[in-house]
């Protein structure tokens, strides 16, 4: 009776270690779930653009036309992000002519816009980007920004305008802000710049006057000016003038021959 307990009780082991075999080989290995990538930070471009300046000028139309609360969504709620091209306070004070006094609100606002695309770009990605030239920026098709790269600084051109990226003040994706030395004026706006002064023409070289060759006697002397006219005609007139008053003296004669003789030798003298 022992013994039979023994076999059913060793069989009965048997069968449950089976089973739990059988489980452990039919059960598939199941792969941890990967963990969520990381939200990105959110970027205030308020604080960002207050802290990095100085862009106080250039934020104060963000506010103003409320572009800002279009860019702030395009840069932490969209996959795409945004690049927004920053002028310093300096370039405002400095522009003079064209104005932006004169806009209307609209217009204002398109302008503000103009300065963002609506992707984030790396500097790098401009050098390919300027294949792809007019490329269209926040404010419409018509608002087109060209760009080259020049042995790695990005030129930027609007028409109006030719200016280049001179720093980066935050480039993490999605969101990048890049310093410009000049604002971005469209020709949407202010139609076709007029065209560039043309350059003063050089002064021709004027050669100096050679002097008149002097011709000269036979001894090497250079011959002398002959009497005028006037001197000449005094000569006569005190001639005549001393005839008369000798004519009339006692030695009248005399006097009268040599005088004669010293105005022949004069007017010969004065001929030479």
């Amino acid at each position: 009776m022992e013994i039979t307990m023994i076999f059913m009780v060793s069989g009965v082991l048997m069968l449950l270690s089976s089973s739990a075999n059988a489980q452990a080989v039919g059960s598939p290995l199941l792969s941890p779930t990967p963990a969520p990538a990381p939200a990105p930070d959110f970027v205030n471009l308020t604080d960002l653009l207050t802290v990095a300046g100085p862009f106080h000028t250039f934020l104060n139309y963000l506010e103003s036309t409320k572009v800002i609360q279009t860019f702030q969504n395009q840069a932490n709620n969209t996959e795409q992000g945004i690049t927004i091209f920053v002028p310093k306070d300096e370039a405002f004070s400095s522009l003079k002519k064209p104005s932006l006094t004169n806009l209307t609100q609209e217009q204002l606002k398109s302008l503000i816009l103009f300065h963002a695309l609506p992707k984030y770009y790396a500097l790098a990605d401009f050098k390919n980007l300027s294949v792809a030239n007019p490329v269209s920026t926040f404010a419409g098709g018509q608002y087109a920004l060209n760009f080259t790269d020049v042995s790695g600084t990005v030129h930027i051109g609007s028409g109006w305008t030719s200016t280049k990226v001179t720093s980066s003040v935050h480039s993490t994706d999605p969101v990048a802000v890049y310093q410009v030395d000049k604002v971005l004026l469209p020709e949407a706006i202010f139609g076709t710049p007029p065209p560039p002064a043309p350059a003063p023409a050089p002064t021709p070289d004027i050669a100096p006057v050679a002097d008149a060759p002097t011709s000269l006697t036979r001894d090497g002397s250079s011959p002398k000016s002959s009497p005028t006219k006037s001197s000449s005609y005094r000569i006569m007139s005190w001639g005549v003038l001393n005839y008369l008053v000798l004519a009339m003296s006692d030695n009248g004669g005399r006097q009268i021959a040599i005088l004669r003789t010293e105005l022949l030798d004069g007017n010969s003298t004065g001929c030479m």
